[in-house]
């Protein structure tokens, strides 16, 4: 059984893979959100709704890839502070959302 010392070197000696996939992912759905938005014939509604799911997407894979979000020894502070964050994004998404279609 390896001691948390054990665990800390051995984790900063191998290649950051979780890193690069996270990278790759976020630019992967950044791209494919870019061609739905300039180059398909979408109505408009569904362009922005496949366009906040793939944000949404990436937001969680940016959480878990880099910032490390099953890492931590208090857990339950981590998610409370996930879950308000969360609640922050979507009322300021929606709210933004609303603003722009209230003339």
């Amino acid at each position: 059984m390896a001691t948390n010392q054990q665990k800390t070197a051995e984790s900063h000696n191998h290649f950051p893979w979780s890193h690069v996939i996270g990278f790759i992912s976020s630019i992967v759905l950044t791209l494919v959100a870019l061609w739905l938005g300039l180059y398909t014939d979408f109505a408009l509604s569904v362009k922005i709704a496949v366009v906040f799911t793939l944000a949404f997407l990436q937001a969680g894979i940016q959480l878990f890839m880099f910032m490390h979000m099953t890492e931590s020894e208090s857990g339950n502070v981590q998610v409370v502070n996930t879950a308000f964050a969360i609640f922050v994004a979507v009322v300021t998404v929606l709210g933004s959302v609303w603003v722009m279609n209230d003339h």
